[in-house]
C-alpha cells in the first residue's frame, strides 16, 4: 500500500556540490546546498578533495535539509541518490550514507540517475511552471553532458543526439580560463556576454551530422583566436572581454539551436525542455523562450534552483519511482558511467 504522503529524502553528491531535500510526494519541502569553494585555487574540481568535502558537509546538509522541512527521520518513506553518473569517490559517500540511514529507518533506496533528475526537474511542483506533457524533447546541458532526449514517459526516454567530445560547459569553462576567468568561469561568461556585442567576432560552427553535437574543436578555434590577437595587442582581451563573451556565448546558443531545431523537425514534436547546469545561462534560456513566438514551440525552463546541482531533481525522480515499486537493494553500485 502506497503512503500518503510520501516523504522522500534525496541526497546528490556527483560533483562539488553535497546537497539534500526533502520532498512531500512531488512537492518540495526544502533544497539545500553546501558548495565548496576549495576548487576555486585549482581552475576546477579536484575529486579528491570534492569526496572529502562531502564527508564533512553530508550530515550537516541532511540535518538541515530535514529541520527545513520540519519533518522527523521516522516519517520518511524512502532515501533516493544520485547513483551516477559523476565523480565516484564523491558519488560513494552520497550512496555509503543512504544506504547507511535507510537500514537504519528500515525504509527502502532508490538510485537516480543524475541526467534523469535533470528532465524530471520539471515535474516538481512549482507555482508558475508548467510541466510538459508527454512526449516532449529535453535538451540537457551540462559540465559532463549535452544531450538532446526523446522522453516518451517518465521512464522511456531515448538519447537521440549527444556530444561525440566535450560538453558544452566544458567549452563554457575552458573558455574563460583562456580569458583568463576564475573557475567556475561559465557564469562569468554569461554575464560579460550581456554587456557585448555577439556578432564582434564570428568563429565557425562545426559539421557534424545529424543531432550529435561536437565542443573540442571550437575551443580549440577560440584557443587561437585569442593566442593571435595577443601577439598584435597584449591589451585584447581586457579591451574587448565583453564582446569576446557575447561572441562566444552566440556561437554556443547557434549551435544548439541548430541542432534543436533539426531535432523537433525529425520527430516533430513541437514541446521542448531544457536543463542542467548550463540552462542557467541567460542567453540559452532567452533563445529557448523566444522558439515559442518564433517557431510555435511550447517550451519549459526549470526554476533557477532547479537547474545545478541539487538533490530536489533527484527527489522527483525518487517519488515517481516510489511509485512503481522502482527500490533498489543494498547491493546497488555507484558508477561514473551509467546508462538511462
Amino acid at each position: 500500500m502506497i503512503p500518503n504522503p510520501i516523504y522522500i529524502l534525496a541526497i546528490e553528491s556527483s560533483c562539488d556540490d553535497t546537497a539534500a531535500a526533502v520532498l512531500e510526494n512531488n512537492t518540495v519541502l526544502s533544497n539545500v546546498v553546501a558548495g565548496q569553494a576549495i576548487h576555486e585555487q585549482y581552475g576546477g574540481v579536484v575529486p579528491e578533495l570534492a569526496s572529502r568535502a562531502h564527508q564533512q558537509n553530508i550530515v550537516p546538509v541532511i540535518d538541515a535539509a530535514l529541520k527545513k522541512a520540519n519533518i522527523t527521520k521516522s516519517q520518511l518513506s524512502a532515501i533516493a541518490f544520485t547513483q551516477g553518473p559523476g565523480l565516484m569517490g564523491s558519488l560513494l559517500v552520497g550512496s555509503s550514507f543512504a544506504k547507511s540511514m535507510a537500514q537504519a529507518l528500515h525504509i527502502p533506496i532508490i538510485g537516480v540517475n543524475h541526467m534523469h533528475a535533470h528532465i524530471l526537474a520539471h515535474f516538481i511542483d512549482e507555482e508558475g511552471f508548467d510541466k510538459p506533457e508527454f512526449p516532449f524533447l529535453a535538451l540537457t546541458i551540462s559540465g559532463g553532458h549535452t544531450q538532446i532526449v526523446k522522453v516518451i514517459s517518465f521512464f522511456d526516454l531515448e538519447i537521440i543526439g549527444e556530444t561525440t567530445d566535450d560538453a558544452v560547459g566544458e567549452a563554457f569553462d575552458k573558455s574563460a580560463k583562456i580569458l583568463g576567468l576564475p573557475y567556475p568561469g561559465g557564469p562569468l561568461v554569461d554575464k560579460y556576454a550581456q554587456l557585448g556585442n555577439p556578432k564582434a567576432y564570428k568563429f565557425t560552427k562545426p559539421r557534424i551530422p545529424n543531432l550529435d553535437f561536437s565542443f573540442s574543436g571550437l575551443k580549440t578555434q577560440i584557443l587561437y583566436f585569442i593566442q593571435n590577437n595577443i601577439k598584435l595587442n597584449a591589451n585584447f582581451i581586457e579591451e574587448n572581454r565583453n564582446d569576446i563573451c557575447a561572441s562566444i556565448q552566440n556561437i554556443i546558443i547557434e549551435i544548439l539551436m541548430e541542432k534543436l531545431k533539426l531535432a523537433v523537425k525529425q520527430t516533430g514534436i513541437t514541446q521542448v525542455a531544457i536543463g542542467g547546469g548550463v540552462s542557467a545561462n541567460s542567453g540559452i534560456r532567452n533563445a529557448i523562450k523566444e522558439s515559442e513566438a518564433k517557431l510555435g514551440w511550447k517550451t519549459f525552463i526549470p526554476k533557477f534552483e532547479y537547474t545545478t546541482d541539487n538533490a530536489a531533481m533527484i527527489g522527483i525522480v525518487g517519488y515517481h519511482k516510489f511509485l512503481e515499486n522502482k527500490f533498489n537493494d543494498i547491493s546497488v553500485v555507484s558508477s561514473a558511467r551509467i546508462p538511462f
